[in-house]
């Protein structure tokens, strides 16, 4: 962030709408900017910490600096808050406080800008991380704040800390053997190798009809549904819709030790079995494996998806083509450049098709 929108008087943006600035005077508050179409978790954490630190009598106030387009979502989305807002109708100011804090964070939609007037400084532009991780304790969301919170949470993290709520000291399982299928085939081959490793289901349910479906197909352990922890969890490793699914390794200490286990499995499929466990060493040798590993199948199959397409919609199965020189084309429709070379690799696909019948050109589009 550049040091002038933290020393910049925040109050003075302000100074030309009809929101009460004498209120403001000397306050510890938050510009939240945001608009309704985004995700109302962050705006029902929000409004939860908000009128807690009202009855407890904390100095802190919010703004809301509305990015919709239109008044009547402006007014349906407003109605719901509890604190001030910028008139819709000062487009001005919106404006002005828009341009002047940029674009929102890549953690969130949002934006929450804390400010403290009594110094006139911005003392936190990323005040919904610490809100929505800490709630209550991140007051007043400062960045000092959130550090020492950061600090204290990575040397208290535990097993126990992670799972454990103030209501339940277990989880429970289940002996079904269907989930998702590359992680169901990566948690049979660690428990067939006989590897200490367990898979514990964070529920994101709002549905138990959906959860309890769910957790019949699942061989592993999951925390009971509308459990606390769960808000908790997500909370603490910062995990919003758009970042699911995710899947963290958490080591025997406690601590974490992958945060991207997904992305492996994205990339590697079964073969992300072999990170196990999960050492810096493993992981910088799965690359390697996975070239030594790699066959047409594991490159074109996908679950039922064993075959390509030929001409007039026939499916031809990739067991087939095994032996044969493939060459893949990579073609994006509208491209310009695609266009212009699809002639030149007709023609080379039928010159070296009638020297060679064992050669084949497979398109992915």
């Amino acid at each position: 962030m550049a040091e002038e929108k933290w020393h910049y008087n925040v109050v003075s943006l302000l100074s030309f709408s009809s929101v009460a600035i004498s209120s403001l005077d000397g306050r510890k508050f938050g510009l939240f900017l945001s608009e309704i179409h985004y995700d109302r978790i962050v705006t029902d954490d929000l409004i939860k910490v908000y009128n807690q630190l009202s009855s407890e009598g904390r100095d802190f106030e919010i703004v809301f600096v509305s990015c919709d387009s239109c008044e009547e979502t402006f007014n349906m989305y407003f109605s719901d808050m509890p604190w001030l807002a910028v008139p819709f109708a000062d487009s001005d100011t919106r404006e002005r406080l828009h341009d002047h804090f940029g674009s929102f964070t890549e953690y969130y939609p949002d934006l929450l800008v804390i400010y403290d007037a009594a110094i006139g400084m911005v003392v936190n532009e990323e005040g919904l991380r610490a809100v929505a991780k800490y709630g209550v304790n991140g007051y007043p969301f400062t960045v000092k704040r959130y550090y020492e919170l950061e600090a204290a949470a990575k040397k208290e993290q535990s097993l126990r800390s992670l799972l454990v709520s103030s209501s339940r000291d277990y989880l429970i399982s289940n002996d079904g053997s269907k989930l998702t299928r590359v992680l169901a085939e990566i948690y049979r081959k660690l428990k067939e190798a006989g590897e200490s490793f367990e898979v514990v289901l964070v529920p994101l349910d709002d549905n138990k009809s959906s959860y309890e479906q769910g957790l019949a197909s699942m061989p592993w352990l999951a925390i009971p549904f509308e459990d606390e922890g769960c808000e908790r969890l997500i909370r603490y490793f910062e995990l919003w819709p758009f970042h699911l699914p995710t899947v963290l390794v958490i080591g025997a200490d406690g601590k974490i030790m992958l945060k991207n286990y997904d992305s492996l499995i994205d990339d590697y499929g079964v073969l992300a079995w072999e990170a196990f466990p999960f050492s810096e060493e493993q992981l910088d040798l799965l690359p390697e494996k996975a070239r030594a590993a790699q066959t047409l199948e594991s490159l074109l199959v996908a679950g039922d998806l064993d075959y390509v397409i030929g001409k007039e919609g026939l499916k031809v199965p990739v067991k087939e083509l095994v032996g044969k020189t493939i060459l893949l084309f990579f073609a994006m429709n509208g491209s310009i450049w695609c266009q212009k070379f699809l002639p030149m690799l007709i023609e080379a696909y039928h010159k070296i098709k009638r020297m060679d019948s064992a050669f084949e050109v497979i398109c992915w589009s």
